[in-house]
């Protein structure tokens, strides 16, 4: 997934690649050990809602290895007309919700898992969420909502990177004892390494019942994940940047840095 990620970003010449590759694990989990999704147009299959909807090009490379979206797809990321923007849009295959300013998700979710309930199915409800997000108050409105009507078929992914837009999320608005703060809104909390394949299953298929409070999962990732430089916020041959921990929020890469990650990646494989 990190090799689709950085191919269609350089074709595109497009940033946002650390918010990416920091939720491939996420992904990976969610699409190959907990989403029950027997076809697309199941209407009992389960949803996800990618909230942070800047990463959807990590969202369109897990929907491409479940073959929901084919190689010519992902080529048109980005261009003229092409379904598959910079945010995920819901005329997409497999794509159940739009996203665009952050903080919407948690609402949407909250709207989808009360609607499961309401229609006596058993389909569950799973949104990733920025810790960014976690900055604003319609999330807390929906955090309080979902706790209020004990949405058990509801689950949040956290993605715990400890970056935003304008720098680190302890710098712009700190947010420290964050799981004392979901369980004093009513959640049930866990917390695991967001790169932890079997951590993410296990906390994501954590069984529930009737009455059970809603479940957030504290996924603790690194910014960048899998390239070095990028984890490290350096811009190898844009040299006129200074180091920063953000660099790689908006930074397209150049033909170097492209060749340099790729082989990162081919060795680590």
């Amino acid at each position: 997934m990190r090799k689709i990620i950085l191919e269609q970003s350089k074709r595109a010449n497009v940033g946002h690649i650390g918010s990416c590759l920091c939720v491939v694990e996420i992904l990976c989990a969610l699409y190959e050990r907990v989403l029950r999704i027997q076809s697309l147009g199941d209407p009992d299959r389960d949803r996800f809602i990618l909230s942070k909807g800047h990463a959807a090009l990590a969202l369109y490379a897990a929907l491409a290895q479940k073959g929901w979206l084919t190689s010519t797809d992902l080529d048109s990321f980005c261009s003229d007309g092409s379904l598959l923007g910079v945010h995920p849009e819901c005329q997409a295959p497999g794509i159940d919700f739009s996203a665009g300013s952050l903080g919407h998700g948690m609402s949407i979710a909250a709207g989808a898992a009360l609607a499961a309930i309401l229609q006596h199915t058993v389909r569950r409800v799973f949104c990733l969420i920025s810790d960014a997000e976690c900055n604003e108050g319609s999330v807390w409105e929906a955090v309080m909502f979902s706790a209020h009507r004990r949405l058990h078929n509801l689950t949040v992914i956290v993605d715990l990177n400890g970056q935003q837009a304008l720098g680190r999320t302890r710098e712009v608005l700190d947010l420290p004892n964050i799981e004392k703060r979901w369980q004093a809104f009513g959640w049930r909390v866990t917390e695991v390494d967001g790169h932890s394949l079997d951590e993410l299953s296990s906390s994501l298929n954590a069984p529930s019942r009737p009455g059970d409070a809603p479940h957030v999962v504290l996924a603790r990732t690194i910014f960048g994940h899998g390239v070095s430089f990028m984890m490290e916020g350096r811009a190898l041959t844009q040299s006129h940047l200074p180091d920063h921990p953000i660099n790689w929020h908006y930074l397209p890469m150049s033909e170097e840095e492209f060749r340099l990650a790729m082989a990162e990646l081919e060795t680590a494989d």
